[in-house]
């Protein structure tokens, strides 16, 4: 991401410290760049079109109305709809340490197109009816494939390419329908008692969150809880949330994980590990690269700040 952000740097103007912005047109999209080199508070932005916020560097605190506040950190998204206004503060800011975050606009045309299509293919619809990504603030973490393909859309803008609007289509697309997966499964786990009550892979869920430092939970005994063949579970499971079991108990390990690492900064890693339910710290920091983009002790690092 550095590199995409010195390519940004050759065509950005700094003409303010607090989110200063550089936008990037598309005929399906928008991304608009911010840097914020000093430490600010109460920082108000609005969008008139859905977008998705990805964290680039450094840190920001979140407030969106119906949640509660929450540290932004690199690796992380959050999707907002129209007119839904985020207030930031920007803690650790500085002009040798800007925080950097994009934030990328999609044409509700084209969201409305790519839900229609999605609606017809996936199961998910199926399991909730069907509904709109244009609802709800919803938090992202440890979304690979996002991240990835944020990273693309970034260079794609920033770099100029005679095919360049094509690719930002397709881009945009996929990126819609991986957005369409994680809402899927935010609006899934948003209140397991009740909407899980009367499905199996919501039992599961459940099962999953009040285990998370089991370490000896198998797909082939969460197939059993839900009464259903372990081929028939990983495919309606993968179907129903756009993630396989086990890379689903991975994310919520890790979770965990970095939740450990903020409240309690005296453990060692090795404990890290074994308090979120993996059984060896190596595959537990193979985990969190794959999940987080950096190692836990750069994790742990960004957040000692």
């Amino acid at each position: 991401m550095n590199s995409l952000l010195n390519q940004h740097k050759k065509h950005r103007k700094l003409t303010t410290l607090v989110e200063n912005r550089t936008t990037y047109n598309a005929d399906y999209a928008e991304l608009n760049i911010y840097e914020t080199h000093a430490y600010a508070e109460q920082v108000s932005l609005t969008f008139d079109f859905p977008i998705i916020a990805s964290m680039l560097t450094g840190k920001k605190v979140m407030h969106l109305d119906g949640m509660p506040a929450f540290d932004f950190y690199p690796g992380e998204s959050v999707v907002m709809p129209t007119n839904k206004e985020m207030v930031i503060d920007f803690p650790l800011a500085t002009a040798e340490s800007p925080t950097q975050c994009l934030a990328l606009g999609i044409d509700e045309g084209k969201i409305d197109e790519v839900v229609e299509k999605f609606n017809q293919k996936v199961t998910i619809e199926n399991e909730n009816n069907s509904w709109k990504l244009n609802e709800t603030a919803s938090h992202l973490i440890n979304n690979t494939d996002v991240n990835h393909l944020v990273e693309r859309l970034v260079y794609t803008f920033t770099n100029s390419n005679k095919s360049k609007d094509v690719l930002l289509d397709l881009m945009i697309q996929e990126l819609i329908v991986r957005l369409l997966q994680t809402k899927a499964k935010a609006f899934l786990l948003n209140d397991p008692d009740h909407m899980f009550n009367d499905t199996r892979i919501g039992m599961v869920l459940k099962y999953i969150k009040d285990n998370l430092t089991n370490k000896d939970i198998t797909v082939d005994l969460l197939a059993e809880k839900a009464c259903m063949s372990t081929s028939h579970f990983h495919k309606k499971f993968k179907n129903t949330l756009g993630i396989s079991p086990i890379d689903y108990i991975n994310s919520e390990k890790i979770k965990f994980s970095k939740k450990l690492m903020k409240e309690v900064k005296d453990f060692r890693m090795s404990e890290i590990a074994f308090k979120s339910g993996f059984n060896n710290t190596s595959y537990f920091n193979r985990q969190f690269k794959k999940l987080e983009l950096m190692t836990p002790q750069q994790f742990k690092a960004s957040i000692t700040k």
